[in-house]
């Protein structure tokens, strides 16, 4: 995950000051050269890591902060606040042509994954903008990456425009263009080439494209694991392309997050997209404040909703939201929500964007293995539908003739069960929106305040909503 090392960094920073009721100026200088070495080891860039302390370290001397009630809580909001300005202060939409079709350039150097990052990018805006998008093969010095778009054009149900490795990228782009306005294709992403440093052959031929289409955004994508380097050779596709937006690829990966918060500083463009694993559908648009949340492990409640509503059928969270509260939650109730989980992402990813998870011990090592889950499928498949309706029906003879049933350890069955009601009562109360005995789970201070919160103000919307739909 990203920012792994930064987010532990600066989470003990706070967390050594959460400790005491009041601070001193020593504290905070404390804090403050723990939050620096924090930034200089993710590689961040040294000028932006100087302003940023600065900008901090006034703040909170400056406002009477170290007198307040909450000085912890308070320093810890300051620190959030800077970091989602420094990240770009709020989420950059992706600019549509007021006259179709909205070109966009994918530009970067070679290895970034900008083939697999312009299907993303076509797949995420059929999805949420309900666009008829044209992938373009304009790399003609690979044939592996005019394959390689095919494939992805095959898969996504997209057509592809390519006129092979013999054709000139600037006439490819052209006619692509005008295939698409005969087609009626509302979007026409084009893959470039990349070469393996920034040369002046590559940046003529980008200029040329440019200036042949006209794109609406011109996006530069770049490996998030390249670190400092990537702020680098962003500033030098700026200067003489004149990007839009960056998406970052591979933040899923051991990167140290120098280039994420870096960047917007360096060059003065937002980050507009991530990808954040290897399928089609890892792609998500940059929200600086959710980023810096999870930074300093606030969790991410907005996202994690967003991907629920996107994954979830409606009626079904309903009538499971009901059962919940009813406390009628059984197990086949379990293995489908269980099934819905495993489509949103690796499950160790989706509980730290739950407020207060990633203060948990081991969490940042924790790994979910999905064999795990199908051990689990397996010991509930090894009811009666009766016992997976009625869980009270489970007594220790029938618990026994599971664990035969799922080639599983009685231990196995006991602990999972045992798990199972534990976690139906939690979820019973939670909808209720009573959260007393999660003090543990959330922490105290202030990140388990805010932890809090956000889980309350979870259990209103969903309250709201239940509401709505009974009347």
């Amino acid at each position: 995950m990203a920012f792994e090392g930064l987010s532990e960094r600066l989470q003990g920073a706070m967390t050594k000051i959460g400790r005491k009721g009041k601070i001193t100026e020593a504290d905070l200088k404390e804090m403050m050269r723990e939050v620096r070495l924090a930034l200089l080891e993710a590689d961040v860039n040294f000028k932006v890591v100087k302003e940023f302390v600065k900008k901090v370290n006034e703040r909170a001397l400056g406002s009477d902060v170290l007198e307040s009630l909450s000085p912890t809580q308070q320093v810890v909001k300051i620190v959030n606040e800077e970091l989602t300005e420094l990240m770009g202060g709020q989420q950059e939409p992706f600019q549509f042509s007021p006259k179709p079709p909205t070109v966009v350039m994918m530009v970067g150097l070679q290895g970034a994954g900008k083939t697999t990052t312009a299907g993303k990018l076509a797949s995420f805006m059929k999805k949420k903008e309900n666009k008829r998008p044209l992938l373009v093969a304009a790399d003609v010095y690979r044939p592996a990456a005019i394959n390689q778009l095919q494939t992805i054009g095959k898969q996504l149900d997209f057509p592809v425009y390519s006129l092979g490795t013999e054709a000139n990228p600037v006439d490819i782009a052209k006619q692509a263009v005008e295939q698409a306005i005969l087609d009626g294709r509302d979007l026409v992403i084009i893959d470039t080439a990349g070469r393996l440093h920034v040369d002046e052959v590559l940046m003529t031929e980008l200029k040329n494209i440019k200036a042949a289409v006209n794109p609406t955004e011109i996006l530069f994508t770049v490996d998030a694991m390249t670190g400092q380097d990537a702020v680098n050779v962003a500033q030098s596709f700026n200067e003489q392309l004149g990007i839009t937006g960056v998406i970052l690829t591979k933040l899923d990966g051991d990167t140290r997050g120098g280039a994420a918060l870096s960047i917007r500083s360096v060059i003065g463009k937002p980050i507009k997209f991530t990808g954040q694993g290897e399928k089609l559908e890892d792609f998500e648009p940059f929200y600086p404040d959710r980023m810096a949340s999870r930074i300093l492990g606030m969790g991410d409640m907005l996202t994690l909703i967003e991907r629920a509503q996107q994954d979830f059928d409606e009626t079904k969270a309903a009538e499971m939201a009901e059962k919940i509260r009813e406390n009628t939650f059984n197990f086949n109730d379990f293995i489908e929500q269980m099934d819905q989980l495993t489509n949103m992402g690796p499950m160790e990813d989706l509980l730290k964007m739950i407020p207060g998870m990633s203060n948990l011990p081991g969490m940042d090592k924790l790994k979910i293995d999905p064999k795990d889950i199908a051990h689990m499928k397996a010991i509930v498949l090894s009811m009666t539908p009766k016992e997976r309706e009625n869980p009270d029906l489970l007594s220790q003879s029938r618990r026994k003739r599971i664990a035969k049933g799922s080639a599983r350890s009685l231990a196995e069955v006991n602990r999972m069960i045992k798990q199972f009601n534990e976690s139906r009562e939690m979820m019973n109360k939670m909808s209720k929106g009573n959260f007393s005995g999660m003090e543990g789970l959330l922490g105290q201070g202030p990140k388990g305040k805010m932890g809090k919160m956000a889980m309350q103000q979870m259990a209103r919307r969903m309250n709201k909503k239940n509401k709505k739909k009974k009347k």
